[in-house]
């Protein structure tokens, strides 16, 4: 998964939270974020531009770390 923007991320079904470690060391978790978005960023081939069109702005987010 190389990203200039993303280190990792996880899906969590359970609360359909989708986790993302930023490069830059920061950890967000975007809230009920459907499985069928998981699954189109996972397959993407551009993270970065992927979360900036489909999820940023579309779902509530908090910082965790």
């Amino acid at each position: 998964m190389p990203s200039s923007v993303i280190t990792s991320y996880n899906y969590e079904p359970e609360t359909a939270s989708l986790v993302i470690r930023y490069v830059s060391g920061l950890v967000y978790r975007y809230k009920e974020v459907p499985e069928k978005v998981f699954k189109e960023f996972k397959a993407s081939g551009s993270k970065g531009r992927y979360l900036n069109f489909h999820i940023k702005g579309r779902f509530s987010y908090e910082r965790v770390e």
